[in-house]
């Protein structure tokens, strides 16, 4: 007699919670959490409004929030400076004692090698047309004069103790020069995590409160067109060829495939940042009551892990670690 043809039920693997932790794919931990952070000169810390629960820190606030982060487990910290003058040159992100350097110092002595010090460099925050380089007469970005600033920067950061910069301008040749410079000046183990892929996008709003953003009109000429996926691995080849030791793409839900894509390819790890606009829009629906905030965050956390992501920038950094560090709460234990 011919046997019978089985029953193919793929929801026995999801019928009970300890089935569903047992066969999943994918699984988050603090570790792969980095915490940006914002420090601002003055006395007093400044609530982003945009972005409910985050602010710019004083130097004391910003050591205090960072030790609570890395004692909760999470992988590391990126700084952004928020300089109380700026100029067309950034000329406060080359001072030792700019914002941004003291912020790196004061963290790398309090902290030493307990967690990962990484820093942006990129001059947006600090030039007064708040373009991520040098404007030529014309009014557009000089790519090369732009590179020679970002040298200096890169000293100033490692000087001051970053273990990691993150070059997020999108300049041709950032990562090769950068690279040149730091080992020129002897800092061969400071790491670059490379922004290989962030695209010109409209989901930076809230960033620009956050760093106090002089901008006028746009990046579109440096930043990634939100059309091309293509590009990213252009992008990608060329910033592993100059050296560079992470990649991360930017921002994060909305590019998910690229994310998936860069994963597929690169030698070295990746990384996903989840932007400003990205952590408003969750924070604004779950205030209104329109979903449930906790599921939400991590189920996006979750999706970066699953396109590929080894590591995550996210401004929940610090609160998901805890929930880890304090027991996960009966209706997120079954996310993770």
């Amino acid at each position: 007699m011919p046997r019978p043809v089985p029953v193919i039920r793929p929801r026995r693997l999801r019928q009970s919670a300890a089935m569903r932790s047992l066969v999943r794919e994918h699984t988050l931990r603090p570790a792969d959490l980095v915490l940006p952070m914002f420090v601002r000169e003055g006395d007093e810390p400044r609530p982003i409004s945009s972005m409910p629960g985050v602010q710019q820190h004083t130097l004391d606030t910003l050591v205090a929030a960072a030790a609570e982060a890395v004692e909760r487990g999470v992988g590391g910290l990126m700084l952004f400076g928020v300089p109380e003058h700026k100029d067309a040159l950034g000329s406060g992100a080359t001072d030792p004692d700019g914002i941004l350097n003291r912020g790196i110092a004061r963290l790398r002595a309090e902290l030493g090698d307990d967690t990962l010090i990484m820093a942006d460099l990129c001059l947006d925050e600090f030039t007064d047309h708040g373009h991520c380089g040098v404007l030529d007469a014309a009014g557009r970005v000089d790519n090369d004069a732009t590179l020679d600033r970002y040298a200096e920067m890169a000293i100033a950061q490692a000087e001051a103790g970053a273990h990691l910069l993150g070059p997020s301008g999108m300049m041709d040749g950032q990562i090769a020069v950068i690279r040149e410079a730091l080992d020129g000046a002897g800092h061969h183990d400071v790491a670059l995590y490379a922004y290989t892929a962030k695209y010109a996008s409209a989901f930076y709003g809230p960033f620009r409160e956050a760093v106090d953003s002089s901008l006028q009109g746009d990046r579109r000429t440096y930043q990634q067109d939100p059309g091309n996926a293509r590009e990213a691995l252009r992008e990608l080849e060329l910033d592993v060829a100059e050296g560079a030791d992470l990649v991360m793409v930017k921002p994060g839900l909305p590019y998910l495939d690229v994310l998936a894509e860069v994963a597929a390819a690169s030698p070295v790890p990746v990384g996903a940042y989840q932007i400003s606009g990205e952590y408003a829009m969750v924070e604004a629906a779950a205030a209104n009551g329109w979903i449930d905030r906790d599921r939400a965050i991590l189920e996006s956390l979750l999706a970066f892990r699953r396109a590929g992501a080894t590591t995550v920038l996210t401004y929940w950094a610090s609160e998901v670690a805890g929930w880890f560090q304090e027991g996960l709460p009966e209706h997120l234990r079954e996310h993770l």
